[in-house]
């Protein structure tokens, strides 16, 4: 029996309902799905938050953790303290499996999320906002967590890039003034599928 892949479908999915589902069901194979196709975009937003973050002991917010990749790859740059949060069961499970995350908490997407303004100075959204996965306003709601000098680390792969409004709430926030973007870079995504992405790294002001 040939297993299934979800990488196809999803770009596709809408509503949290019917996303919810889908990584649910692709907890158990995500990772290696997403790995023989080379997923690198956790790594490169993790190197360059941590080219701009001067105290690597501060708590990082990693908001759509997933199975715990993208909190393997902070480690990995030297961030200790790290908190994961993601509205699929399933997918927090294997993130748990991981012990990357000194906590991890199962997000209501129909509530405010549990985390006070201020509370973290770094937060992280990392193939998280896009097509078939969150939408633009999530961008907005994490940067309303953040108190002046707090840092963004987010992704936008070439499916989000080419829907106007996805980058176009990055380049408002810079041009007015309520963000400084410390970081904006194209490379590989999932280079075995030639996806791309956009990594960026804000500043609140």
């Amino acid at each position: 029996m040939v297993d299934k892949k979800f990488l196809d479908e999803a770009y596709d999915v809408s509503g949290a309902d019917q996303t919810i589902g889908l990584y649910d069901e692709w907890s158990a194979s995500y990772d290696a799905e997403v790995a023989e196709n080379g997923y690198i975009t956790p790594s490169r937003v993790a190197a360059a938050l941590a080219r701009v973050i001067e105290d690597l002991s501060a708590p990082v917010l990693d908001y759509g953790c997933g199975t715990g990749l993208s909190g393997l790859a902070l480690r990995a740059a030297g961030f200790s303290v790290i908190d994961g949060a993601d509205p699929s069961p399933e997918m927090l499970k294997q993130a748990e499996a991981k012990s990357a995350y000194r906590n991890l908490t199962l997000l209501d997407l129909d509530a405010n999320p549990p985390f006070a303004p201020g509370q973290y100075p770094t937060i992280t959204a990392i193939g998280v906002i896009g097509a078939g996965a969150a939408p633009i306003e999530v961008f907005d709601l994490l940067m309303d967590l953040l108190t002046p000098g707090g840092r963004l680390a987010l992704s936008l792969n070439d499916h989000a890039l080419e829907i106007p409004e996805f980058p176009a709430r990055i380049t408002t926030a810079r041009d007015t003034g309520a963000a400084h973007v410390l970081v904006e870079e194209y490379g590989d995504h999932l280079p075995g599928i030639g996806l791309k992405s956009m990594i960026y790294v804000l500043e609140k002001k």
